[in-house]
Formats: C-alpha cells, structure tokens, sequence
C-alpha cells in the first residue's frame, strides 16, 4: 500500500475546510487514518479525485478591508496601552498640528519639508520615520525596498512625537505608508479627539487642544522616479570618494536602492502599490494637499 503524503495543513482528527485565504483549496470532509501525517486512497495522488477539490477560494474586497481595521485596531491598541502604561494618559501629549508627508522616492521631500516649516513656523527638525527605524531586520527591508511592520513603525513614531520639541507641531516624513498604517492614524486622530473631550474643562485643557492633521502627497511617475533615485546614488558616491580620498567633509547616505535599478523600480512599485493608494482614503477625512513634484 502506498502513502501519499498530505500538505502541512493536514489535521489529525479531520479535515474539515481550509481556511478562507485567497489561493487556497478547499477540501471536503474525510477521515484520517492512525498514521496521522498520511492517507490512502486506493494507491492514487489526491489529485486524481477531482470531485474532493473546489475552486481557489477568493477574499472579497470588504473581508480584506475588514481584516486591515482588525490589524490596525490590534496594533494601535498595543502601542496606545504600553504608552499609557508607562508615562501616564496626563503625559500623553502630542502635536497640535502635524503634516504627515509621504511621496515617491525621489520626488523631493526634502526639499517640501523645508518649504512647510519655514511657511508654518515650525523649528524642530522633522521626524523622518526611515531614520528612526534603525534594527538590523528593519534594515535588511529597507534596502530591499520593503515596508518595516506596522506595529514597529507605529510605536518609534508616537514616542518620537511625545517629545516636548514638537508641541507647536511637526513633519513626519513617511507616514503613513500602508493601509493599517492608514487606519492606524485614524485611530490616532480620533484618540486625541477623546483626549481634548476629556480635559476640555481641566487644568489640563490647554495641553489638549484639537489636532490638526494634514496628508501631504507628493508624486512622481515611475520613470523619473527611478531616474532621481540612481542620479541622487550616483552623486552620493562621487561626493563620498571625494571625501575618503581629501579627507575633508562628510560622507553622505548612500542607499542600495539607489545603486541598482530593479531595487529602485520595486521601491516605486512599493509606493505606487501600498502607499499612494491607501493615502487616497484620507482624502475625505483630514486636510489633504496633493502635489505634482
């Protein structure tokens, strides 16, 4: 008798139907025979019994949606009690303005960032997300052109803004840059919105004053996008082989995404994919300044 080995999903009781994933088959209900990792059937590869297996399954839009709220609310609340837990919620004290700016690579942040504080009269430096998150495992995704996980970038973000340098506001540059990320931030805004309500009558009610959020978008087509990236690369390693070889100056940033072409389209494609669309959805909730750049 031959055994024809299950897939890693195989239960030891019963398989009943695979889990509602986009990809996966769904599988009839059979009974397991006691060499529990095996089963059967007459010789033949389960294959061969085409009536056992359906259709790939396929998630509807509203159940990925639904699954991205569940996600950001889970991460947000993690991050929202530890910092509760830690400094207090009297402590918790945020901008009462904040541009949250995010754009293509290569489309000149920047170069906006500067433009913004001058215009708002804001004097701490902006925060700037890819350098606050500095792990070896957020490394390794940052130079391949990935995101960090959600969860991560969320906490480094909120305990960054809590310094007291930021209360007149501040520049976030590259937040938010996922979906959860996005639901994420609503989330925030709405936290702060149940902070002011809290204090409005206290002692406390000129440090929770309404927030004041703006999206800021900047963007750039993929070409000249990936055409910026390899040219600011390119630059950064004249200018680094001028110092190492004078001695004199500082040696600036040079990142693998800017050194070869396909990681610089997959850093577009990242953004275009991930981030621009799900900054879209913020349209209809905060102030929202799209730029051609």
């Amino acid at each position: 008798t031959s055994r024809r080995r299950l897939p890693a999903f195989a239960s030891r009781q019963r398989v009943n139907s695979l889990a509602q994933s986009p990809g996966c088959y769904q599988v009839v209900t059979f009974p397991v025979f006691t060499f529990a990792d095996s089963i059967v059937f007459n010789q033949q590869p389960i294959s061969r019994y085409p009536s056992m297996i359906k259709e790939p399954l396929t998630a509807s839009p509203n159940s990925v949606q639904d699954l991205e709220v569940k996600d950001a609310q889970l991460n947000f609340n993690s991050v929202w009690t530890q910092l509760e837990s830690e400094l207090g919620v009297e402590n918790l004290r945020f901008p009462k303005e904040i541009f949250w700016l995010n754009g293509a690579p290569g489309a000149g942040k920047g170069t906006h960032t500067e433009f913004i504080m001058r215009f708002r009269h804001l004097t701490a430096r902006p925060i700037v997300v890819s350098d606050l998150l500095k792990s070896p495992e957020a490394q390794k995704m940052k130079d391949a052109g990935m995101l960090v996980g959600d969860r991560e970038v969320v906490g480094i973000i909120f305990r960054e803004l809590l310094d007291p340098k930021y209360q007149s506001g501040a520049v976030v540059d590259g937040f938010p840059r996922s979906k959860v990320q996005v639901e994420c931030l609503k989330l925030f805004y709405q936290k702060l919105i149940e902070l002011r309500d809290q204090y409005l009558n206290s002692l406390f009610a000129d440090q929770f004053k309404k927030p004041h959020f703006h999206i800021v978008v900047l963007f750039v087509d993929e070409r000249e996008s990936v055409r910026r990236q390899l040219e600011r690369g390119k630059r950064a390693q004249e200018h680094n082989a001028e110092v190492q070889e004078s001695g004199m100056g500082e040696l600036m940033e040079l990142r693998k995404t800017d050194l070869d072409e396909d990681a610089a389209r997959n850093r577009y494609r990242t953004f275009k994919e991930k981030t621009y669309d799900s900054l879209r959805s913020l349209r209809e909730v905060f102030y929202y300044h799209f730029i051609n750049a």
